[in-house]
């Protein structure tokens, strides 16, 4: 029996995204591209159809058009399926005039539209974190600990756990308490039983990964029970541990929260390693995305080590060291890339108006010849010119400037910028 196809999945698209600004100055957190050539959306997305959940709705209420795009591109099933992703934005009803208030409100304000369809858990995600995981193995935990709720946890360190929800279990891995955020003082109590090598990592408190499994009528019971409470780590979680059987659900791979800058900036150097911690490359699990029918990357007469490389791209004569080089790039001759992420572009930068369809951006995106960038995030289509230095010298931690900002000492270009010739940042 698979239990997958009794399961929907609900993708929660997040709010403005202000942590991960400017790259969600024009599009949903979702929407990001990540790795060159995917967006954040596919990864839960392409987790739950290679968990063989294909019933997918995605909640979204900012800037939403660039991923209402992505998506309807690169999700369509055949006729033969029962499978969909259905984007789900928020809408004025007789019930509510307001926008999303929190994840539990979208959930809440959803309903109506899932219902219609035959399920009996409700696999609630985040839409912007990097983790591979089987979620059939969750659910089947979910019915073997008789759980009416299930959490997906990783275990932490004391030094990581102020960061999160951290959660304490019993043996029979139910979860007791509940603590949001608490300080590196109110630990002491809070750990609960790891593995024995979760243990010898001092990893013994249980974060939660945004990550639940609710049946489907308690789901329904608690979000009408409590119309204020607006998320589940907030409101919703903390009230069901203490009136319903709640159960972690232990998971100690690679997981990452993408919600700033820097956490968005050190997943992709962690791609671009020579062993990293996330396989693009497992054939049993791929990440799906738009298939968009580029040609292969060209590189001629360069120097590349740890980096990727999407394909459209084109390099000559220029050195790429721990980089991600995103689809239709160009790069001019005798240009250093160090340490830095460029998301590509919609258009090679030698293609005329004649024959394109829309168009974001300058007409020529890409990086000039004698140019060096090194600890930066590029943008979409942005166009940087011949001799210019993109870097921190100073090492800022904050700052703004009339085209580039600096965040997490990290300097971002925003998409469809245009940096003149011989800028110096």
């Amino acid at each position: 029996m698979n239990i997958s196809k009794d399961v929907i999945s609900v993708i929660l698209g997040g709010g403005a995204g202000t942590r991960l600004y400017p790259l969600t100055k024009l599009r949903a957190k979702p929407a990001v591209p990540l790795a060159g050539r995917y967006r954040l959306i596919d990864v839960p997305i392409s987790t739950s159809l290679n968990s063989g959940i294909e019933r997918i709705f995605v909640l979204t209420q900012f800037n939403s058009a660039s991923l209402n795009r992505h998506i309807a591109r690169a999700y369509r099933f055949d006729r033969f399926s029962n499978g969909f992703v259905t984007m789900l934005a928020a809408e004025q009803t007789p019930a509510s005039k307001d926008w999303f208030q929190g994840t539990a409100d979208a959930v809440r304000r959803s309903l109506d539209h899932m219902e219609g369809y035959k399920h009996k858990q409700v696999l609630i995600l985040s839409g912007d974190q990097l983790y591979s995981m089987d979620y059939a193995k969750m659910l089947a935990h979910h019915q073997e600990t008789g759980a009416d709720i299930t959490i997906g946890t990783i275990p932490v360190t004391a030094e990581q756990a102020p960061a999160f929800g951290i959660l304490k279990t019993n043996e029979d891995q139910i979860i007791t308490e509940f603590s949001e955020k608490p300080a590196a003082d109110e630990l002491d109590g809070k750990s609960s039983p790891v593995s024995a090598e979760m243990e010898a990592e001092d990893r013994v408190y249980l974060a939660s990964m945004g990550i639940y499994i609710f049946d489907q009528g308690l789901l329904r019971d608690m979000l009408d029970a409590y119309p204020d409470d607006h998320d589940f780590g907030h409101g919703i979680i903390p009230r069901a541990i203490d009136s319903h059987r709640v159960a972690s659900y232990p998971f100690s791979g690679y997981w990452s929260d993408i919600g700033t800058i820097k956490s968005f900036f050190e997943a992709n150097m962690m791609l671009a390693k020579d062993q990293p911690d996330f396989d693009l490359y497992d054939p049993d699990r791929p990440l799906y995305t738009n298939a968009r029918m580029l040609p292969p990357a060209k590189v001629q007469s360069s120097y590349v080590q740890n980096s990727l490389i999407a394909e459209g791209s084109i390099i000559t004569n220029s050195q790429i060291t721990s980089s991600v080089v995103g689809i239709r790039s160009y790069i001019g001759e005798n240009t250093t890339i160090k340490n830095a992420v460029l998301m590509g572009a919609d258009h090679y930068a030698w293609q005329t108006d004649q024959g394109l369809g829309r168009r974001e951006g300058p007409s020529q995106p890409g990086i000039g010849e004698e140019s060096y960038i090194e600890g930066a995030i590029i943008d979409k289509n942005v166009s940087i010119g011949k001799n210019c230095v993109i870097k921190n010298r100073d090492d800022i931690e904050e700052a703004e400037g009339e085209n580039y900002m600096i965040r997490d000492g990290i300097v971002v270009i925003p998409k469809n910028t245009v940096i003149p010739d011989g800028t110096i940042i």
